[in-house]
């Protein structure tokens, strides 16, 4: 069996804490169920508009982890310093907006390739190994690797709407993705486009020397699709298993979540 890491991302269980605002629940007994019951890595975004992650939580979750941690950041300059002095296991680039209420898609390496590679080198002066957070293309791997990035993590956010629209009830729900209420012949060919995008890209990764991940809307559901795919060695799960924790709770939803990730 190849070795596959899960990286459990822990920022939804911030979100609930700072919706009332009080130390809970609180982030490192999460991380510290999370790490005790399987979890490869911690992952954690801290955004520049701190809505759940804070620094002290990155601080603190870098300090006391008994696994690496996967820190994702946008390449604003004042995040950059901030993420060079915690020094994560490593930084993931992401692009990122106020208005949205997740990362939507991949950085755009050719628009910002210059501040990119700024970033890039910045966190290799602070021995930071670098991923990029990137769509599934082609054009974009080789962009990746011309950029220094040691590592790719594949945006999987297309494929999971696709699959959830699909095999799910999100259709007749209030978060139906408009642009997908089509005909299931058509969501089942392009959820099948969607997944050779995710292969196709992975092996061109990987031909270039690049380590590849995925990540984005992966859940207990449609995660095995992802582990067809040899060349990805990594996961990063995080809204499923905290949602799925909420019944079974933290413990019981990650060794779930890794053994489903287990080759």
């Amino acid at each position: 069996m190849s070795n596959l890491k899960l990286g459990v991302n822990i920022d939804h269980v911030a979100v609930l804490r700072e919706a009332r605002r009080v130390n809970d629940p609180d982030i490192l007994q999460a991380l510290y169920v999370a790490c005790a019951n399987g979890a490869d890595q911690i992952t954690i975004h801290l955004r520049e508009d701190r809505r759940h992650i804070q620094d002290s939580d990155a601080k603190n979750i870098i300090h006391h982890s008994s696994v690496p941690v996967n820190l994702e950041c946008s390449i604003n300059r004042e995040i950059l310093n901030i993420v060079c002095d915690l020094k994560p296991h490593r930084a993931t680039l992401v692009p990122e907006k106020r208005e949205e209420v997740t990362t939507e898609g991949g950085l755009d390496v050719f628009s910002f390739s210059d501040e990119i590679s700024y970033a890039v080198e910045q966190l290799h002066d602070s021995l930071i190994p670098v991923s990029l957070f990137v769509d599934p293309t082609l054009e974009a791997m080789t962009k990746s690797k011309q950029l220094g990035a040691e590592m790719v993590e594949l945006h999987t956010g297309t494929f999971a709407n696709l699959f959830a629209m699909l095999n799910s009830s999100l259709p007749y729900s209030n978060h139906s993705v408009k642009e997908l209420e089509l005909p299931r012949y058509e969501l089942s060919q392009r959820l099948e486009q969607s997944l050779e995008d995710i292969k196709l890209s992975a092996v061109h990764a990987n031909k270039l020397g690049l380590e590849v991940a995925a990540g984005h809307g992966l859940n207990f559901h449609n995660v095995a699709e992802m582990m067809k795919i040899q060349e990805i060695v990594e996961l990063n799960i995080g809204q499923s298993i905290i949602a799925r924790s909420v019944f079974t709770g933290l413990a019981d939803a990650v060794k779930e979540m890794k053994r489903l990730t287990t080759r």
